[in-house]
């Protein structure tokens, strides 16, 4: 199977029935997403995706800062101070957004457009801004800015410009409304992904149902998934069985579109770093976040909240594995997800 770009692989469980287990893909968010579902009726597990494939299509349109007239699009055009009335797919992904950014201290932040560009040109390539261009992009950047109204559904900016890009979010969201769907059309085994990237796991495929006693919370012979090394992809770093949890990867492959809201400036001592939560959504902006924050800080939110499980690759540690070296925080073994 190709490898993603941060390297989270699926494989195959010994007891996988390929005869019942379908797999469909469609292009939306700038990469491809597929979904595997397991169910005796092809015909209506490929009902089940298309009707998923096109939730996400609808929430791309409402979500993208790329696309004119999106939700997102209107708020990075929205003078201070005044609310506008947003969708239910955009506030939510605002409301989890600003709590992550607080219980991060600021470490995700989706504010961070007017940095982002700043260091990427038009081309996307990487461009050295000024001490001036920084600072004046830092004056709006701060998810503090944001004022949310949950009983109006509406946003207000304390300052303008705000650009907001929910690029670290926004694929984990539609994954797990993408899962919520197939779950009305009574799909309870599937997996669902945007570019390997985001991975959320429904059930276990057959044979890989994890013992009557075994916690809910428990990925013991789940759907299969390995992380490997994005700078050596034949070493794999773990190898995990995910069930109804979701993992997600952020790295710098694409080179450096990850910015540190703190300091202003690209994230240069990791190479990736992946998150364990109940959510895709959840999971894809903490992977974000662990890019950004210390090792002292990622084991103090995973103590903070038990169900999070971090691992990171660090450039120039101890223990150098081909320049780099792996840490892992949160009990691994006893949420059951090492194999």
């Amino acid at each position: 199977m190709t490898r993603p770009e941060t390297h989270i692989s699926i494989g195959r469980h010994k007891g996988f029935s390929t005869s019942e287990t379908h797999r469909f893909s469609h292009k939306a968010m700038a990469t491809t997403f597929e979904i595997f579902v397991v169910h005796a009726d092809k015909q209506y597990a490929s009902q089940a995706a298309l009707a998923a494939f096109d939730e996400l299509d609808r929430l791309e349109a409402e979500l993208s800062r790329f696309i004119e007239n999106s939700d997102v699009s209107r708020i990075n055009n929205l003078p201070a101070d005044k609310p506008l009335r947003i969708g239910l797919p955009a506030f939510e992904c605002l409301q989890l957004s600003v709590r992550i950014y607080n219980e991060t201290n600021g470490a995700f932040d989706i504010t961070i457009g007017s940095l982002l560009d700043c260091w990427l040109g038009e081309d996307k390539k990487t461009q050295c801004p000024s001490v001036e261009q920084l600072n004046v992009a830092r004056q709006h950047t701060g998810s503090h800015l944001i004022e949310l109204d949950e009983a109006q559904h509406t946003v207000k900016l304390s300052t303008s410009p705000v650009w907001i890009d929910l690029g670290g979010i926004g694929k984990g969201y539609a994954i797990d409304q993408m899962a919520g769907l197939l779950s009305d059309w009574s799909i309870d085994t599937a997996l669902v992904h945007g570019g390997y990237s985001s991975v959320l796991a429904i059930g276990a495929p057959p044979g890989g149902n994890p013992a009557p006693d075994a916690p809910a919370r428990c990925g013991a012979r789940g759907w299969p998934l390995t992380l490997s090394n994005p700078a050596n992809h034949k070493q794999i770093l773990a190898s995990i069985s995910l069930r109804d949890r979701a993992f997600s990867g952020s790295g710098l492959q694409k080179g450096p579109h990850i910015i540190d809201p703190h300091s202003g400036r690209p994230v240069e001592d990791k190479i990736a770093a992946w998150a364990c939560a109940a959510n895709a959504a959840t999971a894809d902006a903490l992977s974000t976040a662990f890019m950004v924050m210390s090792p002292d800080d990622i084991r103090r939110y995973c103590t903070n909240h038990p169900d999070t499980l971090a691992m990171i690759l660090v450039k120039h540690q101890k223990d150098k594995v081909n320049g780099s070296e792996v840490l892992r925080f949160g009990c691994w073994e006893e949420n059951g997800l090492l194999k």
